[in-house]
């Protein structure tokens, strides 16, 4: 079995355009969630979110590849140019044919079909563009992303919801671990910061009109959000013969199923995705000082998490540190679980451990150290990453230290 070690981390998200900028937000608690700018804002019952705000697709992209790129794609492509550039890898040889990309999304462009539903049947409109489909497709920004720097192993996306990015990450970094390739070009992305995308989830009444509060006990649920992180996670081996930077060591993933309830989770089902990704990175539970949390702010979220954690990690829990970074970037639903990771390459690079922002009132079910408010400097060998999808599809990756 390889070793996996990521060269490369790229983002554009509610906070910043950068990863460098995403670390000053999480070390200051900074909140990228404001009043959202979309059209028919006012037939909206939710009108905050953590939107990219100010993104200039003419600064990143020339005209025929706006014609091509919904914004889920133009953030990937922007997050993933970052990630190449730092990782200094270069594709264009024989390295290409070994390597693949893998991302995550639940909706794909859904800014493509609410445009063009509304230019259908509010409108009247009898055509469309002839590339609605291939803008709209979930497959649309890993194929960009393939073509944009040769990638020709294994490229695919995956949508299992909230869970998304992390399945990708974690197919990838069984693909390299295996070495079926070298390197793969991994993360996820999400745009539903639209009237449709939105007035779709003020249908699930699990929505809050005012802010994400993970953990607290007065939370009244999640604030979406949108934008990329993108990463290249490749075999240890091949990144130190080119002399390739390494933020960190993805040392196991582990992926179950509640097979319960569609939109309940489970604490059971968390608990063995938790256990899973410590057994498959040979971890002792002691060996973890920090858990990006799925935390989404919503009642049955939290306290099922917190009791999974608290029964996976046993005695050590009380040790633990546990923040949900969707208080300050929203929950990009498909591409959560990439953006969250920068949160625990932060903690393993820099040993800053982002806070949970919007922390008011403790809850007895939630009686974990969740690092309220302030960010805080520890250092820390090994943490998790948790992302718990609705269906009940959990997926957990645990990182190491190099």
């Amino acid at each position: 079995m390889k070793r996996v070690v990521i060269t490369g981390a790229g983002t554009v998200n509610a906070l910043a355009d950068t990863v460098a900028g995403t670390f000053a937000a999480f070390r200051e608690g900074r909140c990228g969630i404001a009043e959202i700018d979309v059209r028919d804002k006012e037939r909206l019952g939710i009108r905050i979110g953590g939107q990219v705000r100010g993104w200039n697709e003419s600064a990143h992209f020339n005209r025929q590849q706006i014609a091509l790129y919904d914004r889920f794609t133009q953030f990937t492509l922007h997050a993933a140019r970052e990630a190449i550039r730092q990782s200094g890898i270069d594709f264009s040889d024989a390295l290409g044919l070994a390597s693949g990309v893998v991302l995550g999304t639940a909706g794909g462009g859904v800014t493509t079909w609410d445009e063009n539903y509304r230019a259908v049947y509010e409108e009247g409109k009898n055509r469309v563009h002839p590339f609605v489909v291939p803008r709209l497709m979930n497959n649309a920004a890993a194929s960009h992303v393939s073509m944009e720097w040769n990638l020709r192993g294994p490229s695919f996306t995956v949508a299992t919801a909230c869970a998304s990015s992390n399945h990708a990450m974690g197919l990838a970094f069984q693909m390299v671990r295996s070495g079926a390739a070298t390197a793969m070009v991994t993360g996820g992305s999400e745009s539903m910061l639209c009237f449709g995308g939105i007035k779709a989830w003020e249908g699930l009444r699990v929505m809050s009109r005012t802010a994400c509060r993970p953990f607290s006990a007065n939370r009244d649920g999640m604030v979406q959000g949108e934008g990329a992180a993108v990463f290249v996670f490749e075999d240890y081996d091949h990144a130190r013969a080119r002399g390739a930077p390494m933020l960190a060591e993805v040392v196991g993933f582990a992926m179950t199923s509640d097979a319960g309830d569609i939109v309940m989770p489970s604490a059971q089902g968390a608990e063995r995705a938790i256990t899973g990704a410590l057994r498959d990175g040979r971890l002792n539970a002691d060996d973890v000082g920090y858990i990006n949390a799925h935390g989404t702010g919503t009642a049955a979220n939290d306290k099922t998490e917190c009791a999974a954690v608290a029964h996976a990690f046993g005695h050590h829990a009380d040790r633990l540190m546990i923040s949900s970074t969707k208080s300050m970037h929203g929950h990009l639903i498909g591409g959560t679980g990439a953006v969250e990771l920068l949160a625990c390459l932060m903690a393993l690079t820099e040993g800053v451990i982002a806070p949970t922002i919007g922390y008011e009132e403790p809850d007895p079910e939630c009686a974990l150290d969740v690092v309220p408010n302030t960010a805080r400097e520890a250092r820390v060998d090994a943490v998790l990453s948790n992302a718990f999808a609705f269906g009940g599809l959990n997926a957990v990756i645990a990182l190491r230290r190099i």
